[in-house]
């Protein structure tokens, strides 16, 4: 039997790598999204999802691993990664229970599901009128999400 040598092992190990960097986590923005370092001075005055449109059946297992960027008033960073309090999807402006998502913005289809969502990430604001799919007064961002 002939034994493969570190070359191959290489090879897998590159293999490997490369997967879970085209994967991400679910803190690091993709490569298109314009947003780097941390701020915790200023104050967020809107909020961005990347990606802005996803179709699950490109992704591994069929889970979209969103990104919400904050864009904030003032430096050391107008765009940060950040986590916000409420992640949710919506159908047509109502809840839906077609697509289910993570505290940490993970979102796929339930089976059976089949069209296009709106993925949603909001924070609050001084104010208690809050609305469904991230109506009131919340800071929000959205993105599309299409389920085969």
């Amino acid at each position: 039997m002939k034994q493969y040598g570190p070359q191959v092992f290489l090879f897998v190990l590159l293999v490997a790598a490369a997967i879970t960097l085209a994967c991400g986590s679910p803190m690091t923005p993709p490569a298109n999204c314009a947003a780097t370092g941390t701020n915790t001075t200023g104050d967020l005055e809107a909020i961005s999802l990347c990606p802005a449109q996803a179709d699950a059946g490109s992704y591994p297992g069929g889970v979209v691993p969103f990104v919400a960027i904050g864009h904030f008033t003032t430096s050391p960073s107008d765009a940060a990664p950040i986590k916000p309090a409420v992640w949710g999807a919506c159908s047509q402006n109502a809840p839906t229970t077609e697509v289910l998502i993570s505290s940490s913005g993970s979102a796929s289809c339930v089976q059976g599901a089949s069209g296009t969502y709106t993925i949603f990430a909001s924070d609050p604001t001084n104010c208690n009128v809050i609305g469904r799919c991230g109506a009131g007064c919340q800071i929000t961002g959205t993105a599309k999400l299409t389920c085969p």
